[in-house]
């Protein structure tokens, strides 16, 4: 008795330095908004839709660690998103659509491979007072990334990523991407390359960012396509007064045809009340082609915390666009518009509202 009460003793030790070394964690977030939007068309401007995802995009993920001594771990992060109020899976129905990587973590920094957030948009994300939700989609369509990322053009994710990411160093941080095209005979097309640095220290936050994506199409293809490449810089920061959190923003749209050339400014303030904030930016885009258009985005918004884990928002956001310009209007435009839809945006003045509930698990 007393051998067999040692042994389940030992293995019980053992098991708990098993689960001390590796950690494997089941989070989630459902978040849904009563949003009503009018995206000034002559016809069908209006909607009213109870959608998934507006402040955070729901989803369901595991992440987990393991410690392999020496100051090294490795770690893994699989995500899916959905949309709550069909119960389908987003990002065009892709399984682990938000993220999906492997790494390893160290003194050195972190390197992680597979589907990632880009580097620009994280800085992107850094600096909106609406931490990439809240104001943007159509009704009806899950849109959480909207707001200034859609003003900016800013790419959330990329596949077949390689990541490299500093440690903190007194306060800066740097990451560098390379998403290959992974085809054959080819190996621009299709490819990302990312780099962003940032200086976090106290009230103040400077980033800044880079992201060039490659389309050179196989010169045998018939009909020809024209070498192109999307190139898209972002500089910004946040200094926190205490009683105000401000927010300024720039970015710079270009392409290799000459067909994009958009710059785009955003002022943005944080303001605490109560337990929760008010939100609010202005956002200003500027097309510098010869037909090129203006457009202006003002928004402002409210989170309220009922605890840790579930809070409430409501904002209301405008849109209006030259007859040259269609920036924001009907989602921006975004992956869910058609080219009538995208089209319809010039000239335009799309508003929208909308309350929501958010829960984090």
């Amino acid at each position: 008795m007393k051998k067999t009460l040692l042994a389940l003793a030992v293995l019980a030790s053992f098991a708990g330095v098993a689960s001390a070394q590796t950690s494997v964690t089941a989070y989630g977030v459902l978040d849904m908004a009563l949003q009503r939007e009018d995206n000034g068309a002559a016809v069908n401007a209006t909607k009213t839709a109870l959608d998934s995802g507006i402040q955070s995009g729901s989803r369901l993920g595991f992440k987990g660690t393991e410690d392999l001594g020496g100051g090294l771990n490795a770690h893994f992060v699989l995500e899916m998103g959905m949309n709550a109020d069909t119960g389908i899976s987003s990002q065009n129905g892709v399984l682990f659509g938000r993220q999906a990587f492997v790494g390893l973590g160290g003194g050195f920094g972190t390197v992680n491979l597979g589907r990632q957030y880009s580097p620009i948009f994280l800085a992107t994300d850094s600096v909106d007072p609406f931490d990439a939700g809240i104001i943007g989609g159509t009704a009806g369509v899950g849109t959480s990334t909207g707001g200034i990322l859609t003003m900016f053009g800013t790419p959330f994710r990329t596949n077949n990523t390689i990541n490299y990411t500093t440690n903190n160093l007194g306060g800066f941080s740097g990451s560098v991407a390379y998403s290959l095209g992974e085809q054959a005979g080819n190996n621009v097309n299709g490819r990302n390359i990312g780099v962003s640095g940032t200086y976090a220290n106290g009230p103040i936050l400077i980033t800044a960012a880079y992201n060039k994506a490659d389309n050179i199409p196989n010169a045998l293809a018939v009909p020809a396509v024209l070498p192109d490449a999307t190139k898209i810089g972002f500089v910004g920061g946040t200094f926190d007064f205490k009683v105000v959190k401000a927010a300024l923003a720039f970015g710079k749209t270009t392409d290799d045809l000459n067909t994009v050339d958009n710059k785009t400014v955003m002022l943005g303030a944080t303001v605490p009340v109560g337990p929760g904030n008010i939100l609010g930016s202005w956002v200003h885009q500027k097309n510098d082609l010869t037909n090129g258009g203006k457009s202006n985005q003002y928004a402002i918004g409210y989170t309220y915390d009922l605890s840790k884990r579930t809070n409430l928002y409501t904002s209301y956001s405008r849109t209006t666009n030259d007859a040259n310009d269609n920036a924001g209007a009907l989602a921006g435009p975004g992956p869910h518009d058609t080219a009538a839809q995208i089209a319809l945006g010039n000239g335009l003045t799309d508003t929208m509202f909308n309350v929501g509930i958010r829960h984090k698990f």
